[in-house]
């Protein structure tokens, strides 16, 4: 870490302390010249500024200058009076009033070496630093060690952030405070950014986009670790996505896990046609969750991914609703995810096909990212959607065939059954008199030869009215 005392040691510089003498330990991160009168929207936090005094011309020019120094956060003053007499004393004065390190530069010595001399300082600081930050990775290549190590050679607190908005990493409590942002190295489906609470000069900004590389690195590791671990769920995965499979073999399969039997569980499909990987999306929306989480993929081509999640009390009841705002700040293609379950281990057959048909739902939809629970879908639509489709389209057809050419018939039906079998809220909901409805489910029944005041006889159409949607 370069210091303003760190300065005033170099001895080709001899710089000599006018004022500030109790503030020689602040950082300086950069260096900046200027000779305006006002340069506050061009200074950064940390800057040592270097300046001629030519926009001092008379005593009160240096209360505004040295005012915007102190504004900024500015390291240090290097002042030369080469042109102005030597240093003004209402210069010195607004110095130590603002708490600003003035450093006087010796008449004979040109700008353009000390510009030089503090360059060169900072850059052999910064790798200096690299290479502890290096040296410490090697000891301790977590991200929460990383995180701690850089931060304390960057002297700001540091954040590792995902692009759905998750504090992957932190060196201190609290949301990010965005200085500076930098983008971690590799290719991932759900990008990572390291955010630093301070803006940073050019010596530590290379310190800081080392942290990030080492930051990707780790990251890489780790995912391989976890994806070593997932391969245990990987046949019970593939084994509820085949039809043929048996009980044993499920059984077997769920066992190799080690998850408890008695316990529900959630499945969860996810299909994401395009560059992003299933089961990079899943392991982000999932990486908070305190109980045990499988990801495996499901199909050929990655871009389908399967979870099975342990679904005790810690599974959030808008879970559907908050991963949907996640993968919302996500550019790129279409994200579907269905959910089924919950469901212990004799039932998660029918929680992966509750969460197939949960995925067929939000496929249909028109958002570019849909996420549906089973429980948004209706159970009648379940059982009909395990039919094949030319079942289906047949018992449509023997049950609603009658009423094919008489549309406004068929949409009275409907509404009275979605009214269930009210006639007063029907013809409310149809803005008809009841009496007329009574008449056109009549005559409906007398064109399907149905009751249709009977309860069983309601459910049968309704399903099959049910089939078109």
């Amino acid at each position: 870490m370069t210091l303003v005392r760190t300065l005033l040691e170099i001895p080709e510089l001899r710089m000599r302390l006018r004022a500030g003498s109790g503030f020689l330990d602040r950082e300086v991160t950069r260096i900046y010249g200027t000779e305006l009168p006002d340069p506050s929207r061009y200074l950064s936090e940390g800057e040592l500024v270097l300046s001629g005094l030519l926009w001092w011309h008379e005593p009160g020019d240096a209360e505004p200058f040295v005012a915007a120094l102190a504004q900024a956060g500015c390291a240090a003053l290097a002042a030369s009076g080469a042109d102005s007499g030597g240093i003004p004393d209402d210069l010195v004065t607004a110095c130590e009033r603002h708490r600003m390190p003035l450093l006087e530069v010796p008449v004979d010595l040109s700008f353009a070496v000390v510009t030089e001399r503090v360059v060169l300082a900072l850059a052999n600081e910064a790798g200096g630093a690299r290479k502890r930050l290096l040296s410490a990775a090697a000891d301790d290549a977590s991200l929460a060690g990383l995180l701690a190590h850089g931060a304390t050679e960057l002297g700001a607190h540091c954040w590792i952030r995902s692009a759905t908005g998750r504090v992957v990493e932190a060196s201190a409590p609290g949301p990010p405070v965005e200085r500076t942002v930098l983008p971690v190295s590799g290719r991932a489906a759900v990008p990572w950014s390291l955010v630093v609470a301070a803006e940073l000069g050019p010596g530590l900004a290379e310190v800081a986009e080392e942290l990030a590389s080492l930051v990707g690195l780790a990251r890489a590791r780790e995912d391989e670790v976890r994806r070593v671990q997932m391969r245990v769920a990987a046949p019970l995965i593939a084994l509820l996505g085949d039809p043929a499979s048996n009980a044993a073999e499920l059984a077997g399969a769920f066992a190799a896990t080690g998850l408890p039997a008695e316990q529900p569980l959630r499945v969860l499909l996810a299909r994401t046609p395009g560059a992003r990987t299933g089961t990079e999306i899943l392991d982000e929306l999932l990486a908070g969750h305190p109980a045990p989480v499988f990801v495996a993929e499901t199909g050929e081509t990655g871009d389908e991914a399967c979870a099975l999640v342990l679904a005790d009390d810690s599974w959030p009841q808008d879970w559907a609703e908050s991963a949907t705002r996640a993968l919302a700040r996500l550019g790129g293609g279409r994200i579907v995810i269905g959910v089924g379950g919950p469901a212990t281990m004799p039932g998660l057959r029918g929680a992966g096909e509750e969460a197939r048909h949960a995925l067929g739902a939000a496929v249909r939809r028109d958002e570019r990212v849909a996420v549906v629970a089973g429980e948004e879908i209706g159970v009648h639509r379940l059982l009909l959607a395990g039919a094949p489709d030319e079942l289906r389209r047949a018992l449509r057809e023997r049950t609603l065939g009658p009423l094919a050419g008489h549309p406004e018939l068929l949409h009275t039906v409907r509404v009275f059954l979605e009214c269930s079998g009210s006639p007063a809220r029907a013809a409310k909901a149809l803005h008809v008199h009841v009496n007329t409805l009574r008449y056109r489910l009549a005559r409906a029944g007398e064109l399907l030869g149905a009751d249709l005041t009977d309860f069983r006889t309601q459910v049968d159409i309704y399903l099959a009215l049910s089939v078109e949607n």
